[in-house]
């Protein structure tokens, strides 16, 4: 597994590229925005390490510019831990957030997590195609992909996640914390409306009209669901 880490404090970087080599991850550093999007592409990482206060491209204009062309797994460091912060984040593309100082076992965990996510690390033996469909919609788990009208739409790890699980529960309605705790897999401790951004986004890549959902719905005061007629008869 490749990791692209990038943070403009070099002893940062250095602590992280030790800390993943020892475990066997290849590590590629950079230390600004605009190498981090070079980097992205040139170097096609497993998943991004990338700081949100930087020179030339801040984080999250980086991570705007890496979601244009890929849909790797990205981790925010951030100083700032207020839930508005990680909420910028998770509009821009990041899968997920630490909060400097940050302990590095946590660290390590929220990669092997979203690696696992992203299917990075599935069995050899897994069928090489294995899809979900809801009318115009199809989700293939084998490459992780997903298909609008038969064109493919670019969706972020966690994006992705939703939707299988949405898919396989089809008029099932979760609640916030439900999915919060299904998806993102670990404890969360901030603010529910993550879940809002994550479907509005959904809504954004998959509705034909976002604003009036055919799939993605809201159970008012109760949380989200797939509806899907065909599963219901």
């Amino acid at each position: 597994m490749k990791i692209l880490v990038v943070d403009d404090e070099k002893l940062v970087v250095k602590g992280i590229k030790f800390n993943l080599e020892h475990d066997g991850y290849e590590v590629v550093t950079a230390f600004d925005g605009e190498n981090a999007v070079a980097l992205t592409s040139s170097e096609k990482p497993d998943l991004v390490i990338l700081d949100l206060m930087m020179p030339k491209l801040d984080g999250l204009e980086a991570c705007m510019q890496i979601r244009a062309f890929s849909n790797v797994p990205i981790i925010m460091l951030t100083a700032r831990s207020t839930d508005m912060d990680k909420l910028m984040g998770f509009e821009c593309g990041a899968d997920d957030y630490v909060t400097k100082p940050f302990n590095i076992l946590e660290l390590k965990a929220r990669i092997r997590a979203l690696l696992r996510r992203a299917g990075a690390e599935r069995s050899a033996a897994q069928p090489e195609s294995q899809q979900l469909r809801c009318g115009n919609l199809v989700l293939d788990l084998a490459s992780r992909s997903a298909l609008r009208d038969g064109v493919p739409v670019t969706l972020t790890a966690k994006e992705f996640d939703l939707m299988e699980l949405f898919l396989r529960n089809p008029n099932r309605v979760f609640s916030r914390t439900s999915l919060l705790d299904q998806v993102w897999g670990y404890e969360y401790q901030g603010d529910d409306r993550t879940v809002d951004v994550h479907i509005r986004r959904l809504r954004e890549k998959l509705e034909e009209v976002p604003a009036s959902p055919a799939y993605i719905m809201t159970k008012w005061g109760v949380g989200y669901y797939l509806k899907n007629e065909d599963a219901a008869r």
